[in-house]
């Protein structure tokens, strides 16, 4: 059974670290999709995951700002401070999301009821609203947090706490749609499920999933830190100002990685400790969705130093000076390998490495990606952009895909489709039946009000119905190779009545 475990959750906290206040319809945006809503734009019919147009529809007078990564993990800081403050070994699980082990507090505290009323008090005392909850792991805990008023989950009684729970809170959404075509609709008839059969069928990470839907966690929330081998520390004399600790903690971090790497092992939490000259001790762990790289840990400790003027401390004693920084690796996993270098030489690839390093350290953690490949039935969502020193996405890329354009693969993928003017003999435009048929045989193209060229040969459609399910987000689509009588091939797409060059041929 997994430990207790007391979760804090601030609801729609991007929205928050951007200044929306919760009675104000507002949205906070990722490109171009909504991340974050708040309770008043929920209320007009708003929700994450749509377009900005589409939630702009919903309530006009929608207040749209775009997210700031930064800001969320900067004024997280604050709610952890007030936490902290109470009980140590605080884990931010992520901005707006943080948990600590409740069972030595809740003793202290005279009760598991006592705590979380206690903490959610200090957090709102701070100046943020919250939601407490304490139950057997991080997944039901959170649920309680997220509950009205928060709640305390009895020992033991997490799988039927959840059980009437729906699959969406899973946040897997293809397992969610799958199960519920299977007839399975809530976490209870997903967990009665054999587990061996769930693991055979939707593979680890159904695995991880049915866990979750059992009341059972996959890992504890702050076990013992590990071994003093594996951790790095700096010091500083004289004591150092925010901005050098943050320069240094890259260094460190470098270090750390090299010492990991050496054992096979790669860490996606980490123990954080800053000693201060006055003798006081900030600690936080963090939580990375992939590989901690030098430039997202140096981001944490931004984060991390930049909350303490908030702190009950004596400013000039804080910023005059951090004595000691500790990187110290506090879950580790497998490490999979990378990919050679392309030049083949380990000491190119670490400068190589180090200037990404440095340019993320002015553009910001995005500012630096790398093409992965992944899945998908056309040539631009075959491959996602994945900052310099993160894990690419999981799974996807080996399919199936029905419908997906056959190989060879073309060789321009414009970032914004053209559009195109495809015609039969009488210059007619082609069209696709809802049965796959095609209204008369290509004859001309025309692309973006140039002149027609001959069309000379062509296959097609490879017709493509997706997210049916879901009228927000469903798009039907029926692709075209075509070669023109001037020597050049092309990708063209069908949707909504309208052709576009999706990809070229050279």
């Amino acid at each position: 059974m997994s430990g207790r475990t007391l979760v804090v959750w601030c609801p729609d906290w991007p929205a928050t670290a951007v200044g929306i206040e919760a009675a104000t319809p507002g949205v906070v945006v990722a490109e171009r999709r909504v991340v974050a809503c708040t309770a008043a734009a929920r209320a007009e019919g708003v929700r994450r995951g749509q377009r900005i147009r589409d939630a702009q529809r919903r309530c006009p007078h929608l207040k749209v700002r775009d997210r700031d990564e930064d800001a969320e993990g900067r004024l997280f800081e604050v709610v952890v401070a007030a936490v902290a403050a109470l009980t140590p070994k605080v884990e931010v699980v992520r901005p707006g999301l943080c948990a600590v082990p409740a069972r030595g507090a809740a003793r202290f505290y005279g009760g598991e009821e006592a705590l979380r009323v206690l903490v959610q008090d200090a957090v709102v005392e701070a100046g943020h609203d919250c939601g407490t909850g304490i139950a057997d792991g991080l997944f039901p805990a959170e649920l309680a947090a997220r509950a009205e008023g928060g709640m305390v989950v009895p020992k033991g009684g997490s799988a039927a706490f959840l059980a009437p729970y729906p699959l969406s809170v899973l946040e897997r959404p293809e397992l969610a749609d799958l199960l519920g075509r299977l007839g399975v609709r809530t976490l209870g008839e997903f967990a009665a499920l054999p587990a061996g059969h769930v693991a055979g069928r939707f593979g680890a990470d159904g695995g991880i999933a049915h866990r979750l839907a059992s009341g059972e966690d996959p890992r504890p929330v702050a076990p013992a830190p590990a071994g003093p081998d594996l951790a790095v520390r700096a010091d500083f004399d004289p004591p150092a100002q925010a901005e050098q600790v943050v320069f240094a903690a890259r260094r460190l971090a470098s270090d750390l990685h090299e010492g990991l790497a050496s054992g096979g092992l790669t860490c996606v939490r980490l123990t954080v400790e800053a000693t201060f000259a006055d003798g006081g001790v900030v600690e936080r762990l963090w939580r990375h969705d992939g590989e901690l790289s030098t430039s997202a840990v140096a981001e944490r400790v931004r984060w991390q130093l930049s909350a303490l003027p908030a702190q009950a401390r004596d400013p000039e004693a804080v910023w005059g000076g951090v004595v000691s920084l500790v990187l110290a690796p506090d879950q580790l996993v497998p490490d999979a390998g990378r990919q050679q270098a392309l030049w083949g030489q380990a000491a190119v690839t670490d400068r190589i490495a180090r200037a990404a390093d440095r340019i993320q350290a002015l553009l910001g953690h995005e500012g630096v990606t790398r093409p992965v490949l992944t899945g998908g039935r056309g040539p631009g969502e075959r491959v996602v952009k994945v900052p310099v020193g993160d894990l690419p996405p999981d799974g996807g890329g080996d399919g199936p895909w029905p419908a997906r354009v056959p190989d060879p693969a073309p060789s321009i993928v414009p970032a914004d489709p053209g559009a195109a003017v495809l015609t039969d003999a009488a210059g007619v435009p082609v069209g696709v039946t809802a049965r796959c048929a095609v209204s008369a045989p290509p004859a001309h193209l025309a692309i973006g009000g140039g002149a027609p060229v001959e069309v000379v040969g062509w296959t097609g459609p490879w017709p493509a119905v997706e997210r049916w399910w879901d009228p927000e987000r469903a798009r039907r689509r029926a692709r075209f190779q075509v070669v023109t009588a001037d020597g050049r091939a092309y990708l063209l797409t069908l949707e909504g009545g309208r052709w576009h060059v999706e990809a070229v041929y050279d």
